[in-house]
């Protein structure tokens, strides 16, 4: 599973608090521990007015740099802003992200095309956020005719189906299984990612609804998540769905994630 750690954040409070403050500290140490308990990927989004945000997000990723050298998944609603910010960052990382709203995936996918960066790609358009299946895979089409113009290959690729709160949903997350399904079986080389903590707004006892539906979308084909790397249940989760669902062969990963203490009991 490919982990998109979610703690650097400008929408979180403590983290807007210490942007306001300039807090390198807070922020270094965010990074270091979700680097520490196994993120693949550190998300970097500033959540600040627009004109502000090129200048945050510097600030941040040089930050984030000086204590890890896991590559950054840069995150602004922004295409502007992403193709300035995105060039203060040491190695090729995810473009967090695009979609087919307004000129987005024009700005971004050229920009990137000859380069290593991958990027997440929502399923959305300018008539929102589609409500049934089909119209979310009629954007999903769209978005690889795109990826197709622009030679970025499947593998680069992170859909995000849009996973929405579960109390607002009439059949549960048929809808997200039935789109992340029929994306694997299409790309099998292309990566399917979810801000999983979407799923449980406004509901108690989040992370039972969370850990629920993480199975049973890694079972339909998600590859990637967002999520916050430093919760163990989560991530114990994740590496125990990968071996029974045969992703890891003889549980070599499963194993070596609990001697290296980032799943099981702290020791």
């Amino acid at each position: 599973m490919i982990i998109i750690g979610e703690k650097i954040n400008g929408s979180i409070p403590v983290v807007a608090e210490a942007i306001k403050n300039r807090d390198a500290e807070f922020i270094k140490n965010r990074a270091k521990i979700q680097a520490e308990s196994g993120a693949t990927y550190i998300d970097c989004c500033a959540s600040v007015p627009e004109a502000e945000e090129v200048e945050t997000l510097k600030w941040m990723i040089e930050q984030i740099q000086e204590v890890t050298d896991l590559p950054i998944a840069v995150d602004s609603p922004s295409a502007d802003v992403i193709l300035e910010a995105y060039k203060f960052c040491n190695k090729p990382g995810i473009i967090n992200s695009v979609s087919m709203e307004g000129d987005k995936i024009d700005k971004i996918f050229p920009a990137i095309a000859d380069t290593d960066w991958q990027v997440i790609a929502l399923l959305s358009d300018d008539t929102g956020i589609p409500q049934t299946a089909e119209d979310r895979l009629r954007v999903f089409k769209n978005i690889m005719k795109k990826a197709e113009e622009y030679n970025i290959k499947p593998e680069r690729i992170h859909i995000d189906p849009l996973v929405e709160m579960l109390c607002t949903s009439e059949d549960g997350i048929a809808m997200n299984i039935e789109v992340i399904s029929t994306i694997r079986k299409e790309y099998p080389t292309i990566h399917i990612t979810a801000a999983v903590s979407n799923i449980s707004f406004n509901l108690p006892v989040r992370k039972l609804i969370n850990l629920g539906f993480t199975v049973l979308a890694m079972n339909a084909g998600l590859d990637s998540a967002i999520l916050d790397p430093t919760n163990r249940d989560m991530l114990g989760l994740i590496y125990a769905t990968e071996a029974l669902l045969g992703e890891d062969e003889y549980c070599i990963e499963y194993i070596g994630a609990y001697r290296e203490g980032l799943i099981g009991p702290k020791k």
